[in-house]
């Protein structure tokens, strides 16, 4: 059955955004992608799904006028505190692209999604400039930094989610309620994955890894293969009882003895993806998509109250 939303996504990666404007009622009329592993996964779980293979600047979106959702995370190296922060004079600055996109297609809602130093005070200028080329477009933006754990994901990963609504859409959205519970331990998460060949130390290791995970780090091409992230990072792994320097093939064996290390699919688990999403190629370029992939669950999350803003002029204009 297909739903009755329709979306244009860019940058789409592995598919994390994606599955969750999927599980929020929205169809994907084309997803943008130039790495040729993440769009094989794309096609791997979704073959339905129209994927463009390509530089999102030779994209264009005037074949989609009318579509109800412009959607994408585009790149956060620009505006990360793990780079130079260069902003608008960094070649990898795709938000003049989606505001073009914006301007092709006039969808009815927008959503991007970029890391917590889009909102660092060096950034003042470019948030103003990027609201003003939105509202002359015709949109009210507004963004909020949210937090995964406060949406079920079991890891912290702050983000910043940037919204604009037509507007005469834009009173009717809402940001979505944060769970008023806390989401379950990085034990509690991946107890079952830690046992599957048999390690008797699974339970233990599980009592240990009592809090939630760090903020999964997607794999730089630059640097090398698959870990989970920087010294820092790695030691708040070490308490939970988790080494971070590499990335494991498979869950620990019976005999196992040591910290055990995550595979690829304790990673997508921690991220908020189902055990049945795959991802193509081997392990380094699976994790990387894996750690730069949009927490499923907070893309639903938004765009649930996406779809409440746009369905409720449609019923409107019916009735």
């Amino acid at each position: 059955m297909k739903n009755t939303l329709s979306s244009i996504e860019v940058c789409a990666g592995a598919g994390g955004q994606a599955l969750g404007l999927e599980q929020a009622g929205f169809d994907h009329n084309a997803l943008v992608e130039i790495d040729q592993h993440a769009c094989q996964t794309l096609r791997l779980n979704r073959p339905d799904w129209k994927v463009v293979e390509g530089d999102l600047r030779e994209f264009s979106g005037k074949p989609y006028a009318g579509v109800d959702l412009v959607a994408g995370g585009v790149p956060c190296p620009p505006f990360s505190k793990a780079g130079k922060q260069l902003g608008a004079n960094d070649e990898r600055d795709l938000f003049p692209e989606a505001v073009r996109l914006v301007d092709e297609s006039r969808p009815q809602a927008v959503m991007l999604e970029n890391v917590r130093g889009f909102l660092d005070a060096a950034f003042i200028d470019y948030r103003s400039s990027l609201k003003r080329q939105l509202g002359k477009l015709g949109y009210e933006a507004e963004w909020r930094l949210l937090n995964a754990s406060h949406f079920g994901v079991p890891q912290l990963r702050p983000r910043v989610i940037i919204v604009a609504v037509r507007k005469d859409l834009s009173d009717n959205f809402r940001w979505p309620e944060e769970l008023h519970h806390n989401p379950p331990t990085v034990g509690q998460t991946l107890k079952d994955l830690m046992e599957a060949n048999g390690w008797p130390g699974a339970s233990a290791w599980a009592q240990r890894a009592d809090d939630i995970a760090p903020t999964i780090v997607g794999g730089s091409k630059k640097h090398g293969g698959p870990d989970l992230g920087p010294t820092r990072a790695r030691k708040a792994w070490e308490t939970l009882g988790v080494n971070g320097k590499t990335i494991a093939e498979e869950a620990p064996a019976p005999d196992f003895v040591g910290m055990p290390r995550l595979t690829v699919r304790m990673v997508a688990r921690i991220q908020g993806f189902p055990d049945d999403w795959q991802f193509f190629g081997k392990k380094t370029n699976a994790y990387r998509q894996v750690g730069n992939a949009f927490p499923p669950p907070v893309a639903a999350a938004v765009a649930k109250q996406l779809s409440l803003a746009i369905t409720s002029r449609k019923i409107y204009a019916v009735a």
